[in-house]
């Protein structure tokens, strides 16, 4: 019978780990929305009042704080919220900002050739980054984008 809970405790603890690890994270980081619908509430529980409702996948999201399964976010436009762990990853993506369409080169320099505009609002997976420049995926197409131009790159 000492056996069994012994065991038992283990198993215990190896399922635990996962979601201490979780709420262990260091803030602020960069995480990115990772269903088709989520909901931001005013706290951490799903008793709480809905402020907005994300459909939006790979949005990014600045996790600011964490409790338990909840994280406190903030998106591109400033609102903050509760949202769900469960509905995020650490996947890295970014948004173009507001302002001018952000130019999509060939090479990480102002002088290569223009590939495409990305409208503000565009959203795409997040490669590298390096001297003001970074590597940046929209469906089928990739270039380099101006850092200052994406919000969800660089430290959060």
């Amino acid at each position: 019978m000492q056996i069994l809970r012994q065991i038992a405790m283990v198993v215990l603890l190896v399922l635990a780990v996962p979601a201490l690890a979780q709420d262990s994270a260091e803030t602020p980081y960069w995480a990115s929305i990772r269903v088709s619908e989520v909901n931001m509430r005013v706290g951490p529980g799903e008793d709480y009042r809905i402020l907005w409702v994300y459909k939006r996948p790979g949005l990014p999201l600045k996790v600011l704080r964490i409790k338990e399964g909840w994280r406190f976010v903030q998106d591109p436009d400033g609102a903050s919220g509760w949202v769900l762990a469960r509905f995020l990853t650490r996947q890295r993506t970014a948004f173009v900002k507001k302002g001018e369409p952000a130019d999509m080169r060939e090479a990480p320099d102002r002088q290569s050739k223009l590939r495409w505009r990305l409208l503000p609002g565009v959203t795409g997976q997040l490669g590298e980054c390096d001297k003001g420049w970074c590597a940046f995926t929209v469906g089928p197409r990739q270039g380099f984008v101006p850092q200052d131009r994406l919000w969800g790159a660089g430290e959060p």
